[in-house]
């Protein structure tokens, strides 16, 4: 079984957000990058999960500079094999589709794991766009993948239930709530990551289709009102002037 899982940087949820350029780009100074949680604790460790019942070995990439390189680390210390890196510079969901393409295409990846999106951006694009790019079944929003032979059962939620799918190798898939639990790095696994191979490859020409215009920050909440029991009649009336406004 060969696994290819997408790994994506994203700003801490503790991070103090800010843009730069006439609010075009995102601050980076002072902020610190942790694994993407879609893809760490879902694609990734059901990736392992699978691994570790039927063999085969769990590749991570990613597409960015060489600031990606603890990101990359912690997801070697969790377990994958290797990693491999696109040098490139972050671009639009297309571009990055393209580099993940490019890379997979000829490596014989019987699934490629993605997270359902990033928590920065929350687009849930890319994974689509790679399944498009190579010409793939893509099952998207799964909350359950198992493996028997060449077909996988993928379960996902829709509205009312649930809804179970098989699909023949190679496919992709973005990974939702549900696929896995979180692992933590032990230190055996830390101090082997040191040492795991990774590899970077050239970026593929392509450009970027989208570009920001801008970036802003959410209205400060507001604070609360409280209404005294008694004055149902002032709840209604907030409820119907101002509620509608939020």
């Amino acid at each position: 079984m060969k696994i290819l899982v997408c790994i994506s940087k994203a700003p801490d949820t503790t991070s103090k957000i800010a843009f730069t350029d006439s609010n075009t780009k995102f601050d980076e100074n002072g902020v610190t990058f942790i694994v993407n949680p879609y893809d760490e604790w879902y694609a990734l460790v059901r990736a392992l999960e699978i691994k570790e019942a039927l063999g085969g070995t769990v590749t991570t990439l990613s597409v960015g500079g060489a600031d990606y390189e603890p990101v990359i680390r912690k997801a070697l210390a969790i377990g994958a094999d290797d990693a491999a890196r696109v040098d490139a510079p972050e671009g639009d969901s297309l571009f990055i589709a393209k580099q993940i393409a490019a890379y997979a295409k000829d490596k014989g990846f019987d699934m490629i794991l993605c997270g359902k999106e990033t928590i920065n951006y929350n687009g849930s694009v890319v994974p689509g766009m790679v399944a498009e790019l190579l010409d793939l079944p893509y099952i998207a929003l799964a909350t359950k993948l198992d493996v028997t032979g060449q077909v996988a059962t993928l379960e996902r939620e829709v509205p009312g239930g649930h809804e179970v799918v098989e699909v023949q190798m190679p496919f992709v898939l973005s990974a939702a709530k549900g696929m896995a639990e979180q692992r933590i790095p032990n230190m055996r696994g830390i101090m082997a990551a040191r040492t795991k191979p990774l590899e970077v490859v050239p970026a593929v020409a392509a450009g970027n289709s989208a570009q920001v215009v801008a970036y802003s920050l959410p209205p400060a909440k507001s604070g609360c009102k409280y209404i005294d029991a008694e004055n149902a009649g002032d709840l209604i009336r907030l409820l119907s002037e101002e509620a509608k406004a939020i």
